[in-house]
This record gives C-alpha cells, sequence and structure tokens, in this order.
C-alpha cells in the first residue's frame, strides 16, 4: 500500500506556532525542561510553544537529541515540565491534582509507541480493552465494559486482525504489535493521538501500511494527531510539520 502525494494534504510551511490557544485542543506555552545530571543541570527545553488544532495531523521533526521525546512526555502528561504550562482542553493540566490529570490523560489523549508497549502476559484483545478496564465509568461515557470489549474487538477485526484477538505479543509481528497498539489508543475516543515514531521500528513495507491505517483513523474520526518523525517520507503525509533543534522549535522551509 503506497501514499499518493494527491490524496494527502501537502505541507504548509513551518511555523513555530499555529493559532492562538483558544483554537487548540493541546498546545505547550514556555516549556522548559532540565534534568540534574551530576552537580550539573542539563537543559533539554528552551521555551517550547506548541498548538495543535482539533483534527489535525501535525509531524514534528527533527535530530535525535532535539527533545522531541521529552516534549512528548510533557504534553501527554506523563512528565512534568520544569516550567511552562501543557493546556488540553483549555485547561492547565501540570496545575490539576494528580488523580484528575490522570483521568485527562486517561480519557482525552492516546498513545502509539515505536515499540508499542504492549503487556506481555495479555492477549491482543485484553491489551486493546485495558484503557477501559483501568478507567471509570465516566471515563466510558455511561457504557459497559461488555461494550469496550466489542469494540476491542470489532476495532482488531477490521484491522485485520481476526485470528490474533488471542495472541500475546510474543506471538505477533512488529506491524501486528504496532496495530494492537493503534486501537488501544482510539478505544476510548480521545481527542488527540500522540504517535513517537510508529513506524520506526517497522520495514518500510509494513510501516507505510501502519501508516495508512494511523492516518485513515485520524481522518475518519477527526482527531488531532502529532505524530513524531525522522523519516521524511512519513513527515509529507501531514498536513503540516514543524522541527525541533537543540530544545526550541525553529523555522526550517517546507518539505517538497
Amino acid at each position: 500500500m503506497s501514499p499518493t502525494r494527491s490524496s494527502h494534504p501537502q505541507p504548509s510551511a513551518l511555523s513555530p506556532r499555529a493559532p492562538d490557544v483558544a483554537g487548540a485542543v493541546l498546545a505547550a506555552r514556555g516549556i522548559h525542561k532540565a534534568f540534574a545530571v551530576g552537580d550539573r543541570r542539563l537543559e533539554v527545553l528552551h521555551g517550547v510553544d506548541l498548538d495543535l488544532r482539533p483534527g489535525e495531523l501535525l509531524g514534528l521533526v527533527g535530530a535525535s537529541g532535539a527533545g522531541k521525546s521529552t516534549l512528548l512526555h510533557i504534553l501527554g502528561l506523563l512528565d512534568p515540565p520544569t516550567k511552562g504550562k501543557v493546556l488540553l482542553d483549555g485547561r492547565d493540566a501540570w496545575a490539576l491534582p494528580t488523580t484528575e490529570r490522570a483521568r485527562l490523560r486517561n480519557e482525552r489523549l492516546g498513545f502509539v509507541f515505536q515499540f508499542y508497549h504492549l503487556l506481555p502476559e495479555l492477549n491482543a484483545l485484553e491489551n486493546v480493552f485495558l484503557p477501559a478496564m483501568i478507567g471509570n465509568a465516566a471515563a466510558r461515557g455511561g457504557r459497559s465494559l461488555g461494550e469496550f470489549r466489542a469494540r476491542a474487538k470489532d476495532t482488531l477485526v477490521r484491522f485485520g486482525l481476526e485470528d490474533r484477538l488471542e495472541h500475546r505479543p510474543s506471538q505477533l509481528s512488529g506491524g501486528e504489535q504496532q496495530r494492537v497498539a493503534i486501537a488501544r489508543a482510539l478505544l476510548l475516543d480521545p481527542a488527540v493521538v500522540i504517535a513517537d515514531e510508529p513506524t520506526g521500528n517497522l520495514d518500510s513495507a509494513t510501516g507505510e501500511v501502519v501508516l495508512d491505517l494511523l492516518i485513515r483513523e485520524q481522518e475518519s474520526r477527526g482527531l488531532a494527531l502529532l505524530l513524531v518523525t525522522h523519516d521524511e517520507r512519513v513527515a509529507r503525509r501531514c498536513g503540516r510539520v514543524i522541527s525541533m533543534l537543540d530544545g526550541r522549535i525553529e523555522n526550517a522551509a517546507p518539505l517538497t
């Protein structure tokens, strides 16, 4: 399955800022991150601003060490910034109590990682169903666990994994594991999916199939997708692309 340039929006000029936060579902404002390394302080992020619009496919590119993964962990409410704000649905997420922030992360964010992060002791269906099990009734919108189990199964069947429902991750290929991970990320209908090098551990043909599936789901569901990649072929599929360098968002020429 190969992408066609005509069927996907072309990236606009790279820009460090999208519209004002009022129009963004996820936004970073003045994000700094520092780590203590022995007796030194290592500054990794230097005042990053970023906006992700509802329904947008935003690519984030940059060399290894640019700070992309650190930024994603902060945007995904997995690691706090040293300074700055992350606004999800207009709420300052890192100012919320821990339990409220965890609920917001579970309900509104989905994650797809390069190395899948599936639980090895669970089968494919159980891995997809897991977010509903650890969430609460509010996160499920009043729907029963049985409904979400049926949804998990239907999604895996639609992703071509009807014969792999009871297989554990070790029994699945890399492409199959990533399809399970995508199904898991989508289970609770998040507003935003954060994908960190989702094709980086796959061969080019398998990666293209997985990317097609991810973009198809993003478009059909109208969700916002922040996709980190070092692959220009992947970046060309994004509607807008921004670049990181040395912990900062930088301007750059559009991909052609």
